[in-house]
């Protein structure tokens, strides 16, 4: 039952085979029985789950159900859920419940979905290993010794894992793609405003945007069909008319223009992810595609700038949590001053204080032009590098990550060799481009992504390519050796 996709639940949902709450309790058990070596959950929803799970089987019952009704997944922790704690990953929010639901979650409810639980993330999604948690680490199903990649490790285990057949994830430089590759999943970020990040906790608010993690890209397609949309309460939200994901999922590849970028098969890049990459997109030349080398020569620049932009934007996100109106707060203040510095020098983790302090260095008078402003300058830039691109080609192809997962605290102490696994992802983010990660091989047992990058609002056209290419290989069938 583990291994079903999506898309097989819910035809066997319909078809009455098994009911919801029947599925509901066999992934339930399937988590008491396999997350304590993973730990992918922060907060496992049982009694709602299965409140939920009956509440799917009247309206399944009565006919017309939605797709995703009765099925069970996942959210990540950074997504307000009314009455449920939502974490963040960070001791500053441990104690607190929210008093509404964030878009992304009241979709998941109208649709009649079931929420198993709130997965492990990077405290405040600042980081690409999981090991920033305050939960602690969460450990990769292909090998524990390794990371399952970030912020939203918890997400990919989950589903790589089999505890989930589906989850959300947010991705502000990477962090649904990275974590996709290097756990053998299917993740996609849909463009900068395509998906409300209302009552999603803030890290960099011109970055951050909520996706999809899954087995598959039909599942993707499916899910990204129920979050999708148009939001009123986000500014950001862009009124763009929302594509049904699985329609074109059948679209042949002739005479799609594929484009292979020189700069991201430079040094740096892992042999054996090289080889496994140009494999796929090989594979695509085989079932009619194009392929044309093209140059995004503002690449080397994205890491530089994404980390003044990013810490910049978190360190004035940031300063709402002070111990005043909710989060952590600490014992006996003696003043006001005392209660700010001592709430939040213990409620925030290393990595966060960095990058507070990094921002909140790059914004201040006499710094900004230097460092925001110019960042900001060369932002542009690398968009119009992409703009160019997508003249001459139909999709971006290249590796997600510059190598398969790797083992605990080996760049723990070394923040540049840590922001480097971004090296391939964060462009896209900066750019406000959808992205999406598909597993294309192993290396040394371990899996190993292709990144497809599409044009604005190429939703449609990524999730088509990559379940193609599903079609033709089995890598996203592989299931680590050590599952039950």
């Amino acid at each position: 039952m583990h291994n079903l996709t999506i898309a097989e639940i819910s035809r066997k949902l319909q078809a009455k085979e098994f009911s919801s709450e029947e599925i509901t309790r066999y992934f339930l058990d399937r988590i008491k029985q396999q997350d304590p070596t993973y730990n992918s959950y922060v907060t496992v929803t049982e009694e709602l789950a299965m409140a939920q799970a009956k509440a799917a089987d009247a309206r399944l019952a009565a006919g017309n159900a939605p797709t995703m009704c009765g099925v069970p997944f996942a959210h990540k922790d950074i997504f307000c859920t009314n009455g449920v704690k939502t974490t963040c990953g960070s001791k500053m929010l441990d104690n607190f419940v929210p008093p509404y639901n964030a878009t992304v979650v009241e979709n998941y409810i109208n649709e009649g979905a079931v929420m198993l639980g709130k997965t492990n993330m990077d405290e405040f999604a600042m980081g690409s290993s999981n090991e920033t948690s305050y939960f602690g680490p969460v450990k990769n199903p292909w090998d524990t010794n390794c990371v399952p990649g970030g912020s939203s490790g918890g997400s990919a285990a989950a589903v790589a894992a089999r505890m989930a057949p589906g989850a959300t994830a947010t991705d502000t430089g990477g962090s649904i793609r990275q974590p996709a590759a290097l756990c053998g999943i299917t993740g996609i970020k849909p463009t900068y405003g395509r998906v409300s990040r209302w009552g999603m906790i803030a890290f960099a608010s011109s970055l951050d945007q909520a996706g999809v993690m899954a087995r598959s890209a039909e599942d993707a397609a499916i899910m990204l069909n129920v979050m999708a949309g148009y939001d009123n309460k986000d500014s950001t939200c862009i009124d763009e008319p929302v594509p049904d994901y699985t329609a074109n999922l059948g679209d042949s590849l002739e005479g799609v223009t594929i484009g292979v970028p020189k700069e991201y098969f430079e040094e740096g890049l892992n042999p054996g992810t090289e080889a496994r990459v140009q494999d796929a997109i090989k594979q695509y030349e085989t079932a009619g595609a194009k392929l044309k080398s093209i140059s995004l020569p503002h690449s080397h620049l994205a890491v530089p700038a994404y980390y003044v932009i990013a810490p910049a934007e978190c360190s004035a996100n940031l300063s709402r949590f002070d111990g005043v109106r909710y989060g952590h707060r600490c014992d006996d203040p003696k003043d006001l001053m005392d209660l700010y510095k001592r709430s939040r020098g213990e409620g925030f983790g290393e990595e966060v204080k960095r990058r507070i302090l990094v921002g909140t260095y790059c914004l201040s008078a006499g710094y900004y032009d230097a460092y925001y402003g110019k960042s900001q300058q060369v932002r542009r830039l690398i968009k119009q590098d992409f703009v160019d691109a997508f003249k001459e080609v139909d999709v971006i192809m290249g590796p997600t990550a510059p190598s398969p997962a790797f083992a605990f605290g080996s760049k723990g102490d070394d923040p540049v060799a840590m922001y480097l696994e971004d090296i391939y992802t964060i462009a896209t983010n900066l750019a406000g481009l959808p992205g999406m990660s598909v597993p294309c091989g192993l290396v040394d047992n371990k899996p190993v992504g292709l990144q497809l990058i599409g044009n604005f609002f190429a939703e449609s056209k990524l999730l088509n390519l990559a379940h193609q290419f599903q079609l033709a290989t089995d890598f996203h069938t592989l299931a680590p050796s050590s599952l039950a």
